[in-house]
């Protein structure tokens, strides 16, 4: 999530059923009626406005559509067996697309005043977030749902944006982002090169108002580059790679992502540290905290042919010394100086995290993995209330409480 338009907010079934595999070497229990607790959050959240359907994270700290979210909670839809929901979702997401395929993160439903002088532009921001409308669509064609011609047509229309006319850092071949908040982990220490004197909360609240400024756009106000903010994350140019892949397969393409796909694919490759067994950022910050350990990072499992790197990530991810907890992976290593197992992308547990790894596991073929990360993250979105994040030794709720792609738990019970 991001912190503009509102702060960051406070962090009887029948017997309970054994979902996914061993967590931390232990069952976890998950209540039998958390059909319903995902179903009654996400009632909740659903909005009709201007003919538009979506569902906000959170009706009091998150009362907008975001990008990311809106992709998670189409699947969620889906899951609970609501097609049209689950269509119209997507539908809403692309309602203010531009002509170049641009797709902005939020979208101010009901109210294209605000945050107007802040964006530059009205009804929405001015930057965008992962592409995960390329899974979205992938997941409900698995489930039967009729997916409408025109919404893959701007699904394809969003990627090729980002494949072809995002800036590409040089050295590294991989696709920039103009904004912290268009990664999804706007607080990651991986950024924390780019925040003045250090990282710190305020100062760095207040350097990302400031970062917009210095965007540069197309003629019709598409964010492209970001001299001000020059880094090419490994986890957002992996999330583009997949989408891409994912949104390919579902439509039947021989090719899946083309020659633009395989040359990110390659890129990333390239940025694998075998010391530090992660991926490396490519742009301003590769030297420094571009080499952060933190879970996004290893998203590059998600499109990464090597095995032996996608192994190296599960036993990083299960590790009780590195992202390994009883609650879901930890969101930064916790070796690293910066790790905070309370801090707000410091060092917590993100369901939608740990679900792409358990994607990750599951397309590669290690049902062990994916069913560990199934079991802790079940856990946590349980234990949590299906909060933002949690703390991930003790599963308590952070952030807004409770989120709507925390119903992604279902998911992954379901699945598991």
């Amino acid at each position: 999530m991001d912190d503009v338009g509102a702060p960051p907010g406070p962090g009887a079934g029948r017997a309970p059923e054994q979902a996914g595999g061993a967590g931390g070497g232990r069952p976890v229990t998950v209540p039998s009626d958390l059909r319903d607790r995902v179903l009654s959050v996400m009632d909740a959240h659903w909005r009709e406005v201007d003919g538009h359907g979506f569902t906000v994270p959170n009706a009091a700290v998150y009362p907008w559509q975001w990008l990311w979210d809106s992709c998670f909670h189409s699947v969620v839809w889906a899951e609970l067996g609501e097609a049209e929901r689950a269509v119209r979702e997507l539908e809403s997401l692309f309602a203010h697309q531009d002509d170049d395929g641009f797709v902005p993160h939020v979208t101010h439903h009901g109210d294209a005043t605000f945050h107007a002088e802040f964006w530059g532009r009205s009804g929405t921001s001015s930057i965008t977030q992962p592409p995960m409308y390329g899974h979205a669509i992938a997941e409900l064609r698995r489930r039967g749902v009729a997916v409408p011609p025109a919404l893959v047509e701007q699904a394809r229309a969003g990627l090729a944006f980002l494949l072809r006319d995002r800036h590409r850092d040089e050295a590294s071949g991989m696709i920039t982002v103009v904004h912290p908040w268009e990664t999804g982990a706007d607080d990651s220490p991986r950024w924390d090169d780019t925040c003045p004197g250090g990282f710190d909360v305020a100062r760095w609240k207040r350097v990302k108002g400031e970062l917009l400024a210095s965007v540069e756009r197309t003629r019709g106000g598409a964010p492209v580059a970001n001299p001000a903010f020059a880094v090419a994350p490994v986890g957002f140019n992996a999330l583009v790679a997949w989408n891409a892949v994912e949104l390919a397969r579902a439509e039947g393409d021989r090719d899946p992502g083309g020659d633009d796909v395989r040359a990110l694919v390659d890129a990333l490759a390239g940025r694998w540290d075998h010391e530090h067994r992660t991926w490396v950022d490519g742009g301003a910050t590769a030297a420094g905290s571009g080499r952060a350990r933190t879970s996004d990072a290893l998203l590059g499992a998600l499109v990464d042919p090597d095995r032996g790197r996608a192994a190296i990530v599960a036993t990083e991810l299960s590790d009780p010394a590195a992202h390994g907890a009883a609650f879901g992976p930890t969101q930064v290593h916790r070796a690293e100086p910066s790790y905070d197992p309370v801090g707000y992308w410091r060092g917590a547990t993100w369901p939608q995290v740990g679900y792409l790894h358990w994607v990750a596991a599951r397309e590669g073929g290690r049902a062990v993995d994916a069913d560990r990360l199934a079991a802790t993250t079940v856990a946590g979105a349980v234990t949590s209330g299906l909060a933002e994040y949690w703390h991930p030794d003790t599963g308590a709720g952070l952030g807004a409480v409770p989120q709507s792609w925390t119903g992604l738990a279902l998911v992954m019970a379901a699945t598991g």
